[in-house]
């Protein structure tokens, strides 16, 4: 077996690039979820991925059906399982360029220094939680440090939780986090302090309000006990709620012209994401994103559905160009560009599985 059937995707002859219908970067739940869809349709696929999924710190998956509670990190090599196993190929690497071709297509560069070629871009790249700039934080977020009520709210009820406030929407965490415990603390920190109807909603729901900043956590055996103020005050706590600032990851698109846009909430900014229609196409044809690039509030099973839907936008557009190029072939039977891509058709369909 050569080396053109011997990997998913064509060996381009000019360069020695490996071309495939289909280049995904980012292999989490939207990435692996789009690489599966289109492995199933026989297009040729390959995924990139980092290997710095955004959930690894948290220990389980919830809310995702027949899933919940598996670890983050068994539902990702499940799903690599698979994609290779429809013949799909995954890599552990930084892509770090995209271009755009003038004979189409796209060209994605790594950080090795190596460069693949791909009819179509999906991007599932993520995001990043931009935590507030509290001693500690980092270090227990995802365990004790906490942002979604519906993705940890089971695991800390009836515990002592405290909610953070950096912005405007402090008093709402509180209120929603209360669902969980009857023991909810709000800490005004550095967000602004309460207005009348807030003070009222959060007194008539038994949620304590604590002035000053917070300067630092209290760990004991490796497990958040409280949260100091300022003033040296411990409060204690046994989970903290942060609001962090979401920025997609897009640094891969600035080559294509697409910039992150600002989403914000009551005139606060939240963060940044990545403008598509409904099934992820963005402004540049060919290029499509699905998961947190494109909602920052997606969780898990929404990501994975997220990018089963542009997966099969991505299909459907390369059929519509597969048969303009066939019609075009049986009305030029003998120009050597059709010619050369019927060879390329006829060497994609002999690298796929049972190909002849």
């Amino acid at each position: 077996m050569n080396d053109q059937t011997r990997h998913n995707g064509i060996i381009t002859p000019r360069t020695g690039e490996r071309r495939h219908d289909v280049v995904v970067v980012g292999g989490g739940a939207a990435g692996l979820s789009g690489a599966l869809a289109l492995a199933r349709a026989r297009r040729s696929v390959l995924v990139i991925d980092g290997g710095r999924p955004r959930n690894a710190p948290a220990s389980h998956v919830h809310n995702f059906l027949t899933r919940d509670g598996t670890p983050p990190s068994e539902l990702l090599a499940a799903g690599r399982a698979e994609v290779t196993g429809y013949g799909g190929e995954i890599i552990t690497a930084d892509a770090v360029a995209a271009e755009r071709l003038e004979t189409g297509g796209f060209r994605v560069a790594l950080a090795d220094g190596t460069t693949v070629l791909a009819r179509r871009l999906l991007v599932t790249t993520g995001l990043v939680d931009e935590l507030p700039p509290v001693p500690g934080l980092a270090e227990r977020w995802g365990r004790e440090v906490l942002h979604c009520p519906y993705c940890h709210g089971w695991e800390v009820r009836d515990q002592p939780l405290g909610v953070l406030a950096t912005g405007p929407f402090a008093a709402h965490q509180a209120l929603m986090w209360r669902q969980w415990s009857d023991e909810v603390t709000l800490f005004l920190h550095t967000g602004p302090e309460p207005d009348e109807e807030e003070y009222e909603q959060l007194a008539a729901r038994g949620i304590a309000v604590v002035d000053g900043e917070v300067t630092g956590l209290e760990v004991t055996d490796d497990r958040l006990t409280g949260v100091t103020l300022a003033g040296g005050r411990t409060i204690p706590l046994r989970a903290l709620v942060v609001a962090p600032r979401f920025t997609a990851r897009a640094d891969l698109l600035t080559g294509l012209g697409l910039t992150p846009v600002q989403q914000e909430r009551a005139g606060e900014v939240i963060g940044s994401y990545i403008a598509a229609d409904p099934v992820g196409a963005t402004a540049v044809p060919g290029v499509w994103v699905a998961g947190n690039a494109k909602d920052l509030m997606e969780q898990v099973v929404g990501a994975a559905a997220s990018g089963v839907r542009a997966a099969l936008a991505i299909n459907g557009d390369l059929t519509a160009e597969d048969t303009r190029r066939a019609v075009a072939a049986r009305r030029d039977p003998f120009s050597p560009r059709r010619e050369r891509e019927a060879a390329e058709h006829r060497m994609r369909a002999g690298s796929r599985p049972g190909g002849l």
